[in-house]
């Protein structure tokens, strides 16, 4: 999405530490809501999360605001 984390931090409205804590491999804590915060973003954005008995993925769906 070309998205900094500094953008999508602005766009989930959370601040830049939760979302490096979100994206770190140590497993660091984070609250539900950033989670829930960072996937209405990318929702938002024209990113849909499959989730089926098939496997799992995303899909980027062209036209959405991607500023």
């Amino acid at each position: 999405m070309g998205w900094t984390q500094e953008t999508l931090a602005d766009k989930a409205r959370v601040s830049l530490t939760a979302l490096k804590r979100l994206e770190s491999t140590n497993r660091l804590e984070v609250y539900e809501s950033t989670r829930d915060e960072v996937r209405r973003a990318f929702e938002r954005g024209g990113i849909v999360f499959l989730n089926s008995d098939q496997g799992v993925g995303v899909m980027v769906v062209h036209g959405k605001d991607k500023a």
